[in-house]
């Protein structure tokens, strides 16, 4: 009998899941995991020797600039949790951070993120040089990849953005989500809080994707009784910091399907001015939640589903 190996990093987070955490689907919702990797991205910054960088009064701070998130297992009401976290590369100005989320009882991985983090001034947001015991502690805080948190369905490799809200009333893509930015909903420095842009595709997601899952459960070998939706994994990429008072819009389409899974791309645009806040792509399921488990997408569902896919959808 081999033993797992065991995961790597130090421990930058520990709590648990309230029940106002979770959403329709009996599990925490897609906006708590990240409101988890932003309190242990926290963390991480004090290993990093930078204990202030997200204090009011700190000299420089870590903006995010890029998440690949993957959910592998469900976080219930009352489940304790933890973060391990360590570097994965670091740059002059940018740095690769692992997060893994963990059941401790089971040691089972619930998620996992790799976040790229720029080092910037607190205000305005321009990036410099990391500081050396930043660097010193980085080598030693060095960790490779485990299997389940690298990208399996989603290519990472750099891209130019297509997003803008032209190029959405071009392709038609759905509106799911339109509001203000409040001040509640930044952080110390005024921009907008991580968990913003997935929270708000959760919010907005329903309709969209409603008609869907319901062609996914009508053409399935065997029909739930009950159906949800869940998200395997994502990417999401900060192009811009909105701040209080600066509107949002979301635009979203369906990218294509395999024998499991819908690709959604999703945009966070600016209407005032047209251009990108945002853009993500997300891997999705249609769920049974009944036997919490994923219903597969038949080669009929998925006909029917390519007549709802938007070609020439990008990040």
């Amino acid at each position: 009998m081999t033993t797992a190996q065991p995961l790597p990093g130090v421990e930058i987070w520990r709590g648990g899941v309230n029940t106002w955490d979770c959403d329709e689907m009996g599990h925490m919702n897609v906006r708590h995991y990240v409101v988890r990797a932003q309190e242990g991205l926290i963390g991480m910054a004090a290993e990093l020797g930078l204990p202030h960088a997200f204090s009011p009064h700190a000299n420089a701070t870590l903006l995010v600039k890029e998440q690949h998130i993957r959910f592998l297992r469900e976080a219930h009401a009352g489940a304790p949790l933890y973060m391990l976290g360590g570097v994965i590369e670091m740059g002059e100005t940018e740095a690769r951070i692992l997060q893994l989320l963990i059941h401790p009882t089971s040691g089972e991985l619930a998620a996992t993120f790799q976040t790229t983090v720029v080092h910037a001034t607190p205000r305005d947001g321009q990036p410099f040089p990391w500081p050396r015991i930043a660097r010193e502690r980085a080598e030693a805080l060095k960790v490779a990849i485990p299997e389940r948190a690298q990208a399996r369905s989603i290519d990472l490799s750099p891209f130019t953005p297509t997003a803008s809200l032209a190029r959405a009333e071009a392709l038609n893509l759905s509106r799911i989500g339109l509001g203000g930015l409040l001040p509640s909903e930044c952080d110390v420095f005024g921009r907008m809080r991580t968990e913003q842009f997935i929270g708000r595709v959760s919010d907005g997601i329903g309709t969209f994707i409603h008609p869907f899952r319901d062609l996914v459960v009508e053409h399935a070998d065997q029909k739930p009784q009950r159906m949800g939706g869940a998200v395997l994994e994502y990417r999401i990429v900060h192009l811009a910091w909105p701040r209080a008072g600066d509107r949002i819009e979301i635009r979203s389409g369906l990218l294509g399907t395999d024998a499991r899974t819908m690709r959604i791309v999703h945009w966070m645009l600016d209407p005032a001015t047209g251009e990108p806040w945002g853009t993500s792509e997300a891997v999705a399921i249609t769920f049974d939640l009944d036997a919490r488990k994923v219903v597969p997408v038949t080669d009929a569902a998925r006909a029917a589903l390519a007549t709802h896919e938007v070609s020439g959808l990008a990040l």
